[in-house]
């Protein structure tokens, strides 16, 4: 008896043993995946991740038609798929090749030849380097001729010309698009100051980074800062919003050591709104009180996330992320053998997930031209409760039957989908609401790949110039603003304003009034009202 209650114990440890092994691996393999796989969600054949080194080779396609150089003259209907490379608001030189003329001579008489026509035989797109300029202010100064005659003791009377006000006061370099270049190159480039300084030395200038930095802290703090305020006043109007957050490290942090985590959080509107606002904030901690600092009073629908912090928000409905359940399984069906995936459980949940998006795809193609929006939104939301929630009704009694176990890649996917399904069905509330938050993992995505150039902020002066720029930067581009223009427009107007005091003007300074010659960019495809994967 002994022998066999031996021999029971020690398969059971076998197989407790095999279970231990068997999630070991799979999480190595996820380990590797993400470190050396696609991060794509949709790739899931076994493709390799497209390097920064062999992009060129990757990407090349000898069968791929050049861009042609046209100038439309005439509105005509866009072929599905093909984007024309329209360059009519490019100014043309000409070059006019002519024979020498020791070679304009007829060959049957030997007389001299003329230039009967002329034809152009190609196009070409020529680069022009950054170029760089001393523009001089010059003041007039003007007295009355007749004054000077008459006058003998007296003080001739003189006036002078109005001169625009400086960005910088005591600045003898910083002008309005050098600075807009500036942040430019850093906050949508992604360009750190140091790279910034070696390619001005290029140049034939002397620009140090730390001249740089405090120019960026000087604009965000005189002139955007009172704009991002007025963001974030216009934000709070919206009922529907999104948030999420990212790390930041800040070296020289009062009480912190610089290896703590700081975070830069980010609120943005969503799909139904007409002005969009993306607004950053940076804080030195994750507490979760923060979401709940910053939103106030605030009420409505919240796009976020699983983190806690957002669910114990009072007056605010969470909406979960359906993305995130989704990507919990992408992720686990990329451990698993190409062979082995059509009947696993972790494609079943894929699948169903799927579903969902693809319905979401179809609501957008039918809905979308509803007028008013209302009706648009009246519809999504019957449709969602007709199609959408027998898709999650059944996804959850699928998660509750699945064989999976509970500590293996899928099963911990399933439990996360469980534990945020109070949030996740949350979606069915209201038509304007989406069924994942990638708008805001879109509108983080700059920041993080800023991070990975410059790594970190030196001081929290550094850290809030940074929220306060990207959230500028990001929120024209929402508006269909390009960020240089719009930036140099800020930079050229605010110094001669009173918008501090004068809230008309500020009004005139906000991205969705700019004027409409800055209008030259059309709002990205990502902006469609609903997004879907």
């Amino acid at each position: 008896m002994e022998n066999d209650t031996e021999i029971v114990e020690l398969r059971a440890r076998v197989a407790e043993l095999e279970l231990q092994v068997q999630w070991l691996l799979e999480q190595l393999k996820l380990s590797k995946q993400r470190q050396y796989g696609t991060s794509s969600e949709k790739n899931l054949d076994g493709g390799e991740q497209l390097s920064i080194f062999n992009e060129v080779e990757a990407e090349a396609d000898p069968a791929a038609p050049e861009p042609a150089l046209e100038e439309i003259t005439y509105k005509r209907r866009k072929q599905k798929g093909k984007r024309e490379a329209d360059f009519s608001g490019l100014p043309t030189e000409q070059v006019v090749h002519e024979l020498p003329e020791s070679e304009r001579i007829c060959p049957d008489c030997g007389g001299l030849l003329h230039a009967c026509g002329h034809e152009v035989y190609r196009r070409e797109l020529t680069v022009i380097p950054a170029q760089f300029k001393v523009t001089e202010h010059v003041q007039t100064a003007y007295s009355c001729r007749k004054c000077e005659k008459i006058a003998e003791d007296d003080p001739v009377p003189m006036m002078k010309s109005a001169v625009p006000a400086p960005v910088i006061r005591g600045s003898g370099v910083a002008s309005p698009s050098l600075l807009a270049y500036i942040a430019h190159q850093k906050y949508v480039l992604a360009l750190p100051l140091y790279r910034q300084e070696q390619e001005f030395k290029r140049l034939g200038l002397n620009l140090s980074r730390q001249t740089m930095a405090n120019w960026m802290i000087h604009v965000s703090e005189n002139y955007l800062r009172p704009i991002c305020d007025a963001m974030k006043v216009e934000l709070l109007t919206h009922q529907v919003l999104h948030g999420d957050d990212t790390r930041l490290q800040v070296l020289r942090e009062p009480g912190k050591t610089p290896q703590s985590d700081s975070y830069m959080w980010l609120y943005r509107t969503s799909g139904d709104a007409l002005r969009h606002v993306v607004y950053y904030e940076y804080t030195p901690d994750h507490k979760e009180h923060r979401p709940a600092d910053f939103l106030g009073s605030w009420s409505g629908y919240l796009h976020t996330d699983g983190y806690q912090g957002y669910h114990k928000l009072k007056n605010v409905t969470v909406i979960g992320c359906w993305a995130h359940v989704r990507r919990k399984f992408a992720e686990v069906l990329k451990t698993v053998p190409v062979n082995a995936r059509a009947g696993s459980e972790s494609m079943r949940g894929l699948q169903f997930c799927d579903k969902l998006f693809a319905l979401e795809r179809e609501y957008a193609k039918n809905f979308s031209s509803l007028v008013p929006p209302d009706n648009n939104f009246k519809a999504r939301c019957e449709a969602r409760l007709k199609q959408s929630k027998p898709v999650m009704d059944a996804f959850f009694a699928w998660c509750k039957s699945s064989p999976a176990l509970p500590q293996s890649g899928v099963g911990e996917a399933i439990t996360y989908a469980q534990n945020q399904r109070f949030w996740l069905e949350k979606v069915l509330l209201d038509g304007r609401l989406e069924l994942s938050n990638n708008r805001a993992e879109r509108s983080v995505k700059p920041f993080t790949i800023g991070r990975r150039n410059w790594l970190f902020a030196d001081t929290v002066g550094g850290a809030n110039a940074s929220a306060v720029l990207y959230s500028v930067v990001e929120t024209a581009k929402e508006n269909g603003l390009y960020p240089f223009d719009y930036l140099e427009y800020v930079f050229r107007t605010a110094p001669s304003l009173d918008f501090r005091n004068d809230s008309t003007v500020l009004v005139r300074l906000m991205p969705w009034n700019a004027p409409s010659e800055l209008r030259r960019v059309e709002t990205p495809a990502k902006d469609l009202p609903w997004d879907v994967i």
